[in-house]
């Protein structure tokens, strides 16, 4: 099962996600992990915020941690495709 969690597909977009890691952009990301079940991701981050068996776990560490940084969390779904984004960025 190489490659299974590289979800990033494609030049452009690998290059997105390195600009926005480490500023308050980043995002967060829930996303299948082969160790353990599922992930918590920055953005253009290698090794996972957590790491979770439980995906509902995953979500609300997710969501807090979007919601203090005043971004956003993005749920992928088995395949490591977007099923649900929650939007706490300021639109002031």
């Amino acid at each position: 099962m190489a490659g299974k969690n590289n979800h990033i597909h494609s030049e452009e977009q690998a290059e997105y996600f390195k600009d926005r890691a480490g500023t308050d952009e980043a995002r967060f990301h829930v996303v299948p992990h082969d160790e353990e079940g599922w992930a918590v991701k920055r953005e253009g981050e290698n090794d996972p915020e957590m790491t979770s068996g439980s995906k509902s776990e995953a979500v609300d560490v997710a969501k807090r941690l979007a919601e203090e940084a005043g971004t956003m969390a993005y749920i992928h779904n088995e395949e490591g495709r977007i099923e649900l984004q929650h939007n706490y960025q300021d639109n002031d």
